[in-house]
């Protein structure tokens, strides 16, 4: 295993879901962390996780380079997280450039850019369009970055199947969209584990693709969730006509079941290539959503950690 000891990482978002997962292990491994991100009060819960010294905190926005030139500065390497649902074009593709191009001037001698599977250039989607086009500005601008490609990423703070299992706990019926696109759920700490491992030098230059143990169905998925935290809803399946005309007309809308760019990505399943390279060749044994999500999900049961579970 590689050691970090006094080496100074900065990680941009390394206060969001998978950025605290990150900045820990980071940590657990001697580095010195720079958690760089727009509003760095936000973050300061990381600082017990370290010694004495062993974090910082930096305002930067990766739409504005001299930020990053400035949060970048003396890193042995940088790890960009960031991410956007709106404003993607600035954010994954513009903003990912920067930060490459801040790293490589910088002298850093890393740089891990956590991507997402279904980047692409010719995307239908803005936000796949984006992310492909953030590959390709970081491969320009810092030609050895590692380029991480998770599917959807789940834990105990995700906005997935945390999303799923509140609308199940409320809702005795709940409409399926998209019921056949598939997904490769992987665990936030693998993800975590994989953006430490690329930082190695045998992972440079590299697109991995990351996915858990399981595809699942989107209506597989919402099943499963059903199951594991005790609810029976009907679940109903909205044919697709349907749903492209709820995203088509209402997506723009606040609060929207689905927008008309989150349509487009499920019309393409969001799993691993039969031929990337992945977690395995990162050193990181896959987490089943079985294995962790009951540490969480009890808070959507009946009577919590006092429900009585079904046996398998």
């Amino acid at each position: 295993m590689q050691k970090l000891d006094g080496q100074l990482i900065t990680v941009l978002g390394g206060g969001g879901f998978l950025g605290r997962y990150v900045v820990q292990r980071l940590l657990a491994r001697g580095a010195r962390v720079r958690v760089a991100q727009r509003a760095p009060r936000a973050a300061t819960f990381l600082k017990p996780l370290g010694g004495l010294g062993q974090t910082q905190f930096v305002a930067a926005d990766v739409r504005d380079p001299a930020s990053i030139a400035r949060a970048v500065a003396g890193s042995d390497a940088v790890v960009n997280l960031v991410g956007a649902f709106d404003n993607m074009q600035a954010v994954q593709a513009d903003g990912a450039g920067h930060v490459a191009a801040a790293a490589s001037a910088a002298g850093a001698r890393a740089l891990v850019h956590v991507s997402a599977i279904g980047a692409d250039r010719a995307s239908p989607s803005t936000y796949g369009r984006s992310k492909g086009d953030g590959e390709a500005a970081v491969r320009d601008a810092f030609p050895a970055a590692a380029i991480l490609r998770p599917s959807i990423v789940f834990g105990r703070e995700d906005q997935f199947i945390n999303r799923f299992a509140a609308m199940i706990r409320l809702s005795p019926v709940i409409p399926v969209i998209a019921p056949d696109s598939k997904f490769q759920p992987v665990y936030v700490g693998d993800v975590a584990e994989a953006v430490f491992a690329a930082l190695g030098a045998d992972a440079a230059g590299r697109t991995f693709e990351l996915g858990g143990p399981q595809v699942l169905t989107m209506a597989a998925l919402q099943r499963w969730i059903a199951d594991a935290i005790g609810r029976s809803p009907l679940f109903v399946e909205v044919p697709d006509v349907a749903a492209s005309a709820l995203a088509s007309g209402f997506g723009w809308a606040p609060g929207a079941p689905i927008t008309k760019d989150q349509w487009l990505m499920l019309q393409s399943d969001n799993v691993v290539a039969a031929d990337a390279a992945g977690l395995a060749d990162l050193g990181v044994a896959p987490t089943s959503l079985a294995a962790v999500a009951d540490d969480w999900l009890v808070q959507y049961r009946r009577h919590g950690r006092f429900a009585v579970r079904k046996p398998a």
